[in-house]
This record gives C-alpha cells, structure tokens and sequence, in this order.
C-alpha cells in the first residue's frame, strides 16, 4: 500500500529521472503535491491576500470617519488631513501588497505548468508502443498542451482570485460588529447564501467543464489526423468532406462550451449581493434612527458590505477556471497513470550480445482472443541472415518487433543469446538492436543529429562513414549545408530513397548485434538499388541480420528463410530447399519473379 504521497510502483517501458515524485492517487492531491514545492510562494500569495483585504476594508472605515468630522458641530476640517493621508498610505501599501500576490501567483501558476509538462513528457516517453497505438496524436496533444495550460490557468488567475476573495468575504465579519453587534446579521446571511449557491454552481459546472474539455480533445484528433494525412486528402479531392466533419466538430465543442456559459450566466450569488447591500443599508438606517449608529457608521457599513462586490464578481470566471483546471487535471492524470505493459527491468541482463535469436511456442495478439501470431517456433545464429516472406497482414513486421520488445509475447518466449528478452535490461537489448522500418521517421534537425540520433556521441568521420556506406554521402554533399542540412519533419524535403539511405546509415552507426530491416529497400530505385544491397550486405556480417523483403536479390543470399501464412510458419528453411519443399514458397518467388526487372534478378 502506497503511503501518503507516494505514487504506487508500476510497470514503466523506460524509468526516466523523474524529480516530482507527484501524488498521483486523485487530481486534487496531484495538483497539492506539486504546490507543495513552492509553499512559500503560496503563503505568500495568501499573505498578500490578507493584507490586500484589510486594507481595502481600511477605505470605507475612514470615510465615514471623515463623514462624522464632517457632520460634527463644529466641523473637524483639521482631522481630514491626517485621514487623506492614512487614506494614501494605506491603498500604496495594499498596491506593493497586490503586486506581491499576484506575482507570487503567477510564478506558481508558471512553474506548476513547467513540472507538470516536464512530468507529462517524461510518461509520455516511458509508455510502451502499445499504448502510443492505442491513443490517437491528437488527443494526447491536447492534454498535453492545452489540458497543461488550463492547470496553469487555474492557480493564476483562478484560486488566486479565490484566496483574494474568500479574505474579502472574511473582513466585514470582523469590523462589523465594531460597530454594534446586530451588524453581523447580514454578513453572515449572505455568506451563507453565497456558499450555498456556489455549490450548486459547482455541481452543475463540473461536468460541463469535463465535457468542454472532452469535446476539445475530439476536435484536436480530428485536426492532427486531417493535417498528417493532407497528402490523402487533397489526392482524393475530399476537402470540403473533412470541412464538413470539422464543423461537426467544432459544433459539438461549441454547445458544450454555450452550455457552460449558460450555467456561468445563472450565477445566483450577483443577484444575492444586490440583495445583501439593500438588506444592510436598511438595516444600519434602522439603527440609526434608533440612535445606536451615526453617520459615519452607517458610510462605513455600507462600504464594508460593497467589499462582496469583489468575491461575487470574481467568482463568476475564478471558479469556472477552477472547475476547468481540475477537470484537465483528471485527464491528464489518466493518461500518466496509464499501466504499460513492458517494464524496463532496470537490473535485468546486460552483457554484449552475441546475435543468437529463438523463438519458443511464440504466439502474441493485440487483443484477447484475436491473435497476430500462433506458435512461432524456431532457431538463429549469430551472424545468419533471415529472410522473412509473406503475403500482407501475415505477421511479418509484429514478428520482428518481439524481438527488441516493442511487443511483447502474448505466450511463449524469445531467447537472445539463452536469455529471455524480458529477462534484459530493456535499454541494453534495444542500443544493440537496429530497427529500420518502411516508413521512414526523421526529426526536424540536422542530417548529422539524425544520423548520429543512436549515437549521439560519434564523430565526425563516423558518421560521414556511416553515411558512405549506406550510399547517402554523396547526395548530402550536394546540399549547400552539407551534414548541417536541416530537414523538414518526417524528412518531407528528402525522396524517399534518400530518407531510406539516412535511416541505414543511422542504423550501420551504431553497429548493432541484430539488424532489422522492415522491407527497408522499397522506396530506392533501381539505379541505386544495387549499391544498397552491397552495403547492406556488408553491413550485414558479423551481426544476425532480419530482412523483411519481396525482393528476390535479398531473399537469395539469406542463409535461412521464414515464409509466414495467417500468422503461423508455412515453411522455414533455404532458398534451394523451399524452392523443393514449400508450394507457397514457389508461388511467393514466382510472383516476385513475374515482377521484378531481370536486371534486378542477376543482382
């Protein structure tokens, strides 16, 4: 059982540094947990709050003393002065005094969305690839940045307003009854009034402050899946269709939104603050007739009451802010508290790898009962080549990705060197796996940074090495800047063949035990196709080697050849013996045959 303040161990793919040891058990201790590093720019802001009210009490105490220096027989013309000047004094001093918590506040409010992001950032890079499949961009996009922000919003100006008027709503108990003890009546009438209808108000805000933020979420998905597919959708001519879902969209974000303001504009508390003025004017007139207050007395009341104005008005946007922070701060705190499957194992096996790979009685589904792969068995040297053949949707790429632990098995086992992959230490099994997929992924920086994205610590020569092997050298040379080339996101300002070359030569950089390559060929013509394969070829020996591939040169040269059919091994052996064996073998390479260049068949 996790204590107060500590965070229950789970599961995490990759354990970053974490400094924020956040309570994570609901979003109010969260959000307490992370104030608490800061206390002191809290008591602060609370101090200023105190200092703020009391001082703004201060006014309408010396206007009705000047009302009664005033009215007195003979006039106290003489005691204005020193009243003017408590008057200055005080409202200078409340001004250092409101300067003070509103910056305090705002400095929480900033570093708050500064660790949060950091904290937020940090799960996001320990989550396993199960859980990124699962989650759409947009989404996680949107707690991420804006769901952040609103937490932001929330401290400053939010509860900032809040302790500001809670000490304004305090200060006319206290002075009041200075005056006579009746005075209290209504105060205190409306403060409970006032508490009472701003439960209601919150009551009825909160869910509608959840779904505003929901049907925010849904329309940033929909603007990220929109902008990462524009190719497809100006290819297919849909643009005025995805126009149309957007404003559906943007509609249902918009009748949320209506709906919330709908509730704000039924705040109850401003209709009770008119009735609370007139209520103590009349009251404090009453005593005066009476004899029991004089003028001064009933000014100054009557000033102390309009003290409301500020904690009623507030109120109104401050805990609207409050309840939309507070909804945020749920969902983001769902998507850190997401359980990932893979654990890091931190202490597990370390040592260098040889390269041997097994499968045992493999089988993995993505969702109970719906499995990808059924009882994959079979065995790898160090050093071989393994050509991996089969029709589309056969299993061919989740196959691979159980062996650097991007999935993991749903049954059975895979054996590097005799040691269960989930016995690694995760980072040790994937810094000496290569995994080089069809669609290519390059950062937005510099040829070199994502050449030496694996090892960020090579030289120079390395990675210009690195790059002549993979036949990339001479095509980057051709740039004005050279390695210092900064590409577009994804690689968009390269060819495909280009990006594929990079994404090699990342890979040979870091010298991998096992090297993966996920039809890594497909995009280079055939001009250069031949160089690519002598470089792969090359890169290649001396380290186990997995080819997914349709392409007869690579298939040729593998020592062993694994043709998968509905997620289950068809046939498994060389190119010679399949071509005796394995009728879906011949009929693989006959189609590939049919379609591949007969230059491209001698290579």
């Amino acid at each position: 059982m996790a204590t107060s303040g500590e965070r229950p161990a789970k599961a995490a793919e990759f354990t970053l540094p974490d400094r924020y040891h956040s309570d994570r058990r609901g979003p109010v201790r969260w959000v307490i947990s992370h104030t608490r590093r800061y206390w002191y720019l809290f008591i602060l802001m609370v101090i200023g709050a105190i200092g703020n009210a009391a001082l703004a009490a201060a006014v309408p105490i010396l206007v009705g003393r000047a009302f009664n220096a005033i009215t007195a027989t003979p006039p106290q013309i003489k005691a204005l002065l020193p009243i003017a000047v408590l008057i200055v004094v005080s409202q200078l001093v409340r001004s250092g005094l409101q300067l003070a918590r509103n910056f305090s506040a705002e400095l929480l409010a900033q570093r708050l969305e500064r660790d949060i992001r950091d904290e937020v950032y940090i799960a996001l890079l320990g989550k396993s690839m199960t859980f990124h499949n699962l989650h759409p961009v947009g989404e996680i996009m949107a707690r991420a940045t804006n769901d952040v922000r609103e937490v932001n919003l929330m401290f400053s100006p939010g509860i900032n307003l809040i302790i500001g008027s809670a000490m304004f709503l305090v200060v006319p108990l206290f002075v009041a009854p200075r005056y006579h003890p009746a005075l209290l009546i209504t105060p205190v009438a409306f403060i409970v009034a006032y508490f009472l209808a701003l439960w209601r108000y919150l009551q009825e805000l909160h869910p509608i402050a959840t779904q505003v933020r929901e049907r925010f979420g849904e329309l940033n998905v929909l603007l990220s899946e929109v902008l990462d597919g524009i190719e497809i959708v100006k290819g297919a001519a849909r643009e005025t269709a995805e126009v149309h879902r957007f404003r559906e969209k943007a509609r249902r974000f918009r009748e949320a939104f209506v709906r919330q303001g709908d509730v704000e504009a039924r705040f109850v508390p401003l209709l009770l603050m008119g009735i609370a003025v007139a209520a103590g004017f009349l009251h404090a007139l009453y005593l005066y007739q009476r004899g029991l207050l004089n003028i001064g007395q009933v000014i100054a009341y009557v000033g102390l009451l309009q003290l409301f104005g500020f904690p009623t008005f507030v109120s109104l946007f401050a805990y609207a802010r409050v309840a939309s922070g507070l909804a945020a701060a749920h969902r983001i705190l769902n998507l850190i508290n997401k359980r990932t499957e893979l654990d890091q194992n931190v202490h597990g096996y370390a040592a260098s790898m040889r390269g041997a790979v097994e499968f045992r009685n493999v089988s993995f589904a993505y969702e109970p009962g719906k499995p990808v792969l059924q009882n994959i068995s079979f065995r790898v040297e160090p050093g071989m080549r393994v050509a991996i053949v089969g029709q589309t949707g056969a299993g061919k790429t989740t196959l691979v990705k159980l062996i650097n632990r991007t999935f993991d098995v749903t049954e059975g086992q895979v054996l590097i060197d005799g040691v269960d992959v989930r016995e690694w230490n995760l980072e040790a099994l994937r810094r000496q796996i290569s995994f080089i997929e069809q669609d290519i992924f390059l950062f937005s920086r510099t040829i070199r940074e994502n050449i030496a994205f694996g090892k960020p610590e090579a030289t120079m020569e390395e990675i210009i090495a690195a790059a002549k092997a993979a036949q990339a050298h001479d095509f980057i040379m051709q740039f004005k800047d050279g390695y210092d080339t900064v590409i577009g996101e994804r690689g968009v300002t390269l060819s495909g063949g280009q990006r594929q070359r990079l994404a090699l030569a990342r890979a040979f950089l870091t010298e991998p035990a096992i090297l993966i390559l996920d039809d890594s060929t497909s995009a280079i013509d055939s001009a250069t196709e031949d160089k690519i394969q002598r470089a792969i070829f090359a890169a290649s020996k001396g380290r186990t080697t997995f080819i997914i591939t349709h392409r007869l040169s690579q298939i040729r040269w593998a020592d062993l050849i694994i043709v998968l059919r509905k997620g289950r091994i068809a046939a498994i052996g060389t190119h010679e013996e399949l071509l005796q064996v394995s009728e879906a073998y011949r009929r693989i390479f006959s189609r590939a045959d049919a379609l591949t260049p007969a230059g491209c068949a001698n290579n």
